[in-house]
């Protein structure tokens, strides 16, 4: 125990946090120069392509200090977003301390301060670091005045690095080993261990990644589930390399994996406890919570024979994140499809296209939504994911939405413009905070179906790219909702139906038809957009039909042989209009998400 370090390494997107991960596996011998490529940790390739991590990784390294001798470094590695909050926490508990690595050209971001006091909480300790201090545009001296301020560190104990170059780092290894604590537990007691990562393998089913805090797990022992009180059996046990190694028994503080011969990754939850089935513990490990969908959309194959497809497709999706949920849907307007549930936006983004490219599907998304809770006038609770199974709204109803707390870091130059987009955006100001002189932090409450569109693009357009955005759910709150209905021709398409606020309905039916008239193709009969709220039409705009020349043919005569062609075509155009339909294309439901950008 006393020859291991448990710790991970805390930083915003792009701030280099993958790249120093490189540098520690290099300068410990885990890979060789030659085995060494950019983001080693980061084996998807969308995590490459972004330069985010997405799928959290944990490595053991061994490292010889010049005085101290031989340590094992367990680097527990966290995703960098604000979607996934709660596996950053499970893996900070993992933890004795933490890396706060902030980019010398950019300074401290919101989700760098949000996971730090995350790591607070936890009673980490905190190594500061500054990165890309090679950059011309670095600012060293600011960004280490900043880090003081905010964690009442010593200038002196900053250190200074180039993770990409290799400079610094090894201080980095020097400081993991004299500042972080020895992992503190009991050997002799019943076992208990976190859960903090679950992968699955297609020959041996969900394998926990887990740290153990009291108690020896062997290999062969009866184990159980805390959260579900299930039984199974560690067939294997065995530390985390860049590859699994397996061996007998974990002891205290050990990170690595147990394969307990379970098929789904569900049942391995992230922040459950395992402890022995012979001798349990009595308490789970604080903390475990399950995971819950925040954002709903509805994913349908453009192509109905390719339906099955995406079922299996999703089903394997499934198999390796806990955190997505997916049910059979039907669309008037779209056929067959699934109602899906991700953790936000970015997971959102991600799923659909791994199954785009992985699967080879060709997808139409619907606009995304929250979960809205609505109690009718018999008293009955309802959860609404999908606008279209929203009732018509009635005074005795009560539509609740989530509300979420938020933090809006931003340079001070852009305090109007941001202050502005939050008020038209339902923003309910709180506080400001300022971190130093030309940095602010600014806290609001938002409801979540307002900044799931496209604020985040918004943000960092008015203030250049500097602001960063944070939040955290906060609960459900009460709110004059109503469900706006799309017609075409008379016909409601239920794919395209929105919840929106009352205030807003008249802005949302006026933008949303002129920006579906754009995105339809014209038809050879005239196609009428209205938006209504229950019955009430409250925007309206039309595609003018294709005209044919049918008179082209006609070189002079009398005029009662052009009308009689006119009138003949004007009877088709109607009888045409009464069994035509209008096939919507997946630009339409692009444009409802760009649909505040006039």
């Amino acid at each position: 125990m006393k020859r291991t370090r448990n710790f991970s390494i805390i930083a915003h997107i792009d701030h280099g946090k993958s790249t120093l991960a490189d540098r520690l596996l290099e300068l410990t011998g885990t890979i060789s120069a030659h085995q060494s490529h950019g983001q080693v940790l980061d084996d998807m390739d969308l995590e490459q392509e972004r330069g985010i991590t997405i799928k959290a990784h944990a490595v053991s390294m061994k490292y010889v200090d010049e005085e101290l001798g031989e340590f094992t470094l367990n680097l527990i590695d966290t995703p960098g977003h604000v979607d996934f909050t709660y596996e950053v926490s499970r893996s900070l508990a993992a933890c004795e301390g933490a890396l706060l690595i902030v980019d010398a050209t950019q300074g401290i971001q919101a989700q760098t301060l949000s996971n730090l006091y995350l790591a607070i909480e936890h009673d980490l300790q905190i190594i500061p670091i500054i990165n890309k201090i090679d950059l011309p545009s670095a600012q060293i001296e600011e960004t280490s005045a900043t880090l003081v301020d905010l964690i009442g560190c010593d200038p002196d104990e900053i250190i200074c690095i180039s993770a990409k170059m290799g400079d610094g780092v090894p201080e980095v290894l020097k400081a993991i080993v004299r500042m972080i604590d020895p992992p503190s537990g009991d050997p002799e007691a019943p076992l208990r261990a976190l859960i903090f990562d679950s992968i699955f393998d297609t020959y041996r089913g969900a394998v926990p990644y887990i740290r153990v805090f009291d108690g020896t797990l062997e290999q062969g022992m009866p184990i159980r589930f805390m959260s579900s009180n299930k039984g199974y059996m560690a067939e294997e046990v065995g530390h985390l390399s860049l590859k699994r190694v397996v061996t007998k028994s974990l002891s205290v503080g050990d990170v690595g994996y147990v394969i307990p011969g379970c098929k789904m990754i569900r049942e391995t939850r992230v922040g459950d406890t395992i402890t022995g089935s012979k001798d349990p513990a009595r308490e789970p490990l604080p903390g475990f919570k399950l995971i819950k969908p925040m954002v709903f959309a509805g994913l349908y194959p453009t192509n109905t024979e390719d339906y099955a497809d995406l079922r299996d497709s999703l089903e394997k999706l499934a198999l390796n994140d806990a955190a997505f949920t997916w049910e059979p849907e039907t669309s008037i307007a779209l056929g067959f499809g699934f109602r899906c549930g991700f953790l936000g936006m970015l997971h959102m983004e991600v799923v659909q296209e791994r199954l785009e490219r992985e699967y080879n599907l060709d997808l139409i998304t619907t606009l995304p939504n929250v979960e809205y809770r609505v109690t009718t006038e018999s008293g009955e609770v309802m959860k609404i994911d999908n606008p279209a199974k929203m009732p018509l709204i009635s005074r005795q109803m009560i539509v609740e939405e989530p509300f979420i707390k938020t933090e809006i870091m931003t340079p001070t130059d852009y305090i109007g413009p941001i202050m502005k987009l939050s008020l038209e955006r339902r923003g309910e100001y709180k506080t400001t905070e300022y971190l130093d002189g030309s940095r602010v932090n600014i806290k609001f409450d938002f409801p979540l179906t307002e900044v799931i569109y496209d604020f985040y693009d918004r943000l960092k357009s008015i203030s250049r790219g500097y602001a960063s955005f944070d939040y955290e759910f906060e609960g459900m709150r009460p709110s004059n909702m109503q469900r706006l209905d799309v017609l075409l021709n008379g016909e409601p398409v239920d794919a395209l139906s929105v919840i929106v606020h009352q205030d807003k309905a008249y802005e949302w039916g006026q933008r949303l038809t002129r920006k579906l008239k754009v995105v339809i193709p014209r038809q050879l009969f005239a196609v009428a957009i209205q938006a209504a709220v229950g019955s009430k039409v409250i925007a309206r705009t039309s595609v003018k039909a294709l005209r044919k020349n049918v008179t082209a043919k006609c070189y002079g005569g009398d005029i009662t042989r052009k009308r009689k062609l006119l009138e003949k075509q004007r009877e088709g155009k109607k009888r045409m209009k009464q069994i035509g339909t209008v096939e919507i294309p997946q630009e339409a439901f692009l444009a409802l998400l760009k649909v505040d950008e006039d």
